[in-house]
This record gives C-alpha cells, structure tokens and sequence, in this order.
C-alpha cells in the first residue's frame, strides 16, 4: 500500500504475533504489516504438556486463518531466505519487500544431536511429539520415568520440572505412583536459578513427590538396545520411559544475519536491533541474555515495536529489560507464578515468587485468552 511503512514479520510465535497486533492498534492507517510463518496454527508451549497428560484430547490451536487484524495480512509460507540489507525476505511463495524487518522464527529442535534419542525416547517439545509421547505415558505401568535435557538454551527453562509433578499427579490419580520412579536431570544448577524462591518451592515439591532432581548435567546419547541415557558427567541411567529434550539451534536461514554464540541472531539487548538498519530479531532466535520463553519474547515485541513507531511519530522508546513472569505447574490443579528482570543496573533480579495455588492457575488460564484475544481478534 502507497505511503505506508512496510513491515515483515518473519515468525508467528509470542513475538511475531505481539508486534503485529500492537501495530495494527496503534498505526493501521500507517503500516502495512506482513506476517509469514509455515505453520497454519498458533500453539502455547503448555498446551503441548496439557495434550502429553491427557488433560485434554486435542491440542488447543488457534489457527491464522481466523487472525482478523486491520492492516496485518498473514501468509502460510516458508522462508527460503532473508536479504538484510535489501530488505527483502524470499519465501515458497514468492518475494517480499519491506522497509522493516523483524526476525521471530525461534529455534529449531535438533533430536539428532543426541545419538538414540529418536530411537528411544520421545521429545515432547513439539506438537507432533507431544502427542506421540501422550501415548507413552498413557501407557506407562511402572518403573523409571527419566526427563532429560540435552543442553541448554532450551525453551522454557522450568518445563522439565512442571513435566516431572505433572507425571507425578497423573500417576497418582491412576494408581501407578507406588510401581514408578522419577528422576529430572537438568543442565541447570538448580530447577529456576534466577529465583532462589522458586528453586527452593520447586526442590521442596520433588522431595514431597519422591522425584529425583539431577542438576549440573544433561543427556549426551541414549542407548535404546540397553535402554540407558548417559550423562555428561559419565554417569548413566536406566529408563522405562524417557521424556527428552532436544539441543535447540538456530534456524538455517538466519545464517545471512549477523550470529552470534552458536548461531543465534546477535542482537544489542536493549533494543533487539541488530546491525542492519531496520532489521531486528526477537524471542527465541535472538542472542539476548534472556531465557528461551514466550514471556520473554513478548516483552522485546513490545519494544521493537515501541520503535518502529517512533519511525513514524518520534516517540521515546524505554530499552528492553528483560522482564517476565512465568507459570508453573506443581500439578493437583495448582499453578505458581515467578517475575524475573534480566537485564538492570545490579544485574538478575528475581521478582516475587507466587506460591502454587488454583487461584493462579485460573490467572494462567486468563493469560492465554487474553493473548488469543488481543492477537487474533474476536472468535467464534
């Protein structure tokens, strides 16, 4: 459209839908805003552990076809590659040009980088294996339960805890807990190291459940022959059921962005820029000092897109700080909520710890309308 900014939002996760919908309610008469991503739904990451559990039977999707935003038009397509500084983005179907881009894609799962885990486990990170491994933990009778971490970054940092009481409680309300083990072996010194309070909530609801919490190391291969998951600090143990998470990287086509460790987009952190004018990186992709999590990503979509309006009005843009609050399931029907601010003057800071209760479950699930309704619009 004549006169109007041109803006390319390459991912349609936390970040990409949060930039879209607040530049649709404050300047659609002034932006053009294209969305591009190849799914045809929008998924919240605990969603994926409600399906694993059997709380629900399908997994809650909202699909783009139903995003009703003025001035925001979404396309089911995948990126083939991006120019930064021609500000075009070529897709499978077609080229498209702008004067502003935003890089939203996240991060891809790498099951392959640990040898035996395809074979002998199963991934719950994605909606497909989520639900595959739905079936094996229907189907778990007893013995040892492991939830391993394959390295870190890693998206949602205490979702390896929440599956572990999850597990705990729906082996509980079977009849199964008494015959089954559960053990959690993390990356991670401690289950939430930026919050002492929540590690410690976390910590004391493993010893009440009797789950083994292993900190300070992460699956390296598995051996499905012997059904054995080996460690990097040369320990190995046995499973019945393994519920793994894979090695995160980068997307492919970042690579003609500018990366930093291990291939993430390298961004300044407090505006999400990177070093092409225009061009900027959010959530999951980008190499903020932040955890991998939608929170996280929404929060730096409001700054970026705090800054493409200010191409259009001048306004004053406060700096990303790295703030999020994050729910947590203790399972029983009870959710905890957590703030953290990464980036201040004096360094992390962890905010207030909300104990689990089922009032702040009910807050979680507002949480997930709320999003629903302010990016997509009204549904049927």
């Amino acid at each position: 459209m004549a006169g109007k900014l041109r803006v390319l939002v390459l991912g349609a996760g936390f970040g990409g839908l949060e930039v879209a919908s607040r530049l649709s309610a404050e300047a659609a008469d002034r932006v053009d805003v294209t969305l591009i991503d190849q799914s045809d739904s929008f998924v919240f990451g605990y969603a994926k552990l409600d399906r694993l559990f059997g709380r629900v039977s399908t997994t809650w999707r909202t699909y783009y076809r139903d995003l009703a935003r003025p001035s925001v038009t979404f396309r089911q397509e995948r990126i083939l590659r991006i120019d930064p500084e021609a500000k075009t983005v070529e897709t499978t179907g077609g080229t498209h040009d702008g004067d502003v881009i935003v890089v939203a894609l996240g991060a891809d799962l790498d099951v392959a980088a640990t040898p035996g885990l395809a074979e002998g486990g199963h991934e719950f990170y994605s909606v497909a294996g989520a639900e595959r491994a739905a079936d094996a933990v229907r189907d778990f009778a007893g013995g040892h339960a492991v939830i391993a971490v394959a390295g870190t970054p890693y998206k949602c940092p205490p979702a390896p805890s929440e599956t572990a009481l999850m597990l705990d409680d729906l082996l509980r309300s079977t009849g199964r807990r008494d015959s089954a083990e559960i053990t959690v072996v993390s990356p991670l010194p401690s289950p939430v190291p930026p919050s002492p309070a929540t590690s410690a909530a976390l910590q004391d609801a493993f010893a009440e459940h009797g789950i083994t919490f292993r900190p300070a190391t992460r699956m390296t291969s598995v051996d499905p022959a012997r059904r054995t998951v080996q460690l990097d600090d040369g320990a190995e143990v046995s499973y019945d059921l393994l519920l793994g998470v894979p090695r995160h990287r980068a997307p492919e086509v970042v690579a003609s962005l500018p990366t930093g460790t291990d291939g993430w987009v390298h961004v300044d952190p407090y505006t999400l820029r990177t070093s092409y004018d225009g061009v900027f990186a959010i959530g999951d992709v980008a190499d903020a000092p932040v955890p991998r999590a939608g929170v996280f990503a929404e929060r730096a979509a409001a700054v970026v897109a705090e800054q493409i309006l200010s191409m259009l009005d001048g306004r004053d843009v406060t700096p990303y700080d790295g703030y999020g609050n994050c729910y947590i399931e203790f399972g029983g029907g009870t959710v905890a909520r957590v703030e953290v601010t990464f980036l201040t003057a004096q360094g992390v800071e962890g905010g207030p710890f909300t104990p689990p209760s089922v009032a702040v479950a009910a807050e979680k699930d507002e949480f997930g309308a709320s999003r629903i309704q302010r990016w997509f619009g009204p549904l049927d």
